[in-house]
């Protein structure tokens, strides 16, 4: 299973470490999507910054 994440929130004035999460995860602006596969890893860049963000399935 893959999940489709959305950055609804801006990164504007967060921590550093929460920004280079969701640059990871490919999200740069507001409104960007990406899919990613369903792992531990995904998981855990989902559950820093959940958030900023709104997590479909693909």
């Amino acid at each position: 299973m893959a999940k489709n994440i959305k950055l609804i929130k801006s990164l504007i004035g967060r921590k550093k470490d929460q920004i280079a999460t969701a640059n990871s995860l490919g999200l740069r602006k507001i409104g960007d999507v990406t899919t990613q596969p369903d792992n531990a890893q995904t998981q855990g860049k989902i559950n820093k910054i959940s958030h900023l963000i709104e997590v479909t399935e693909a």
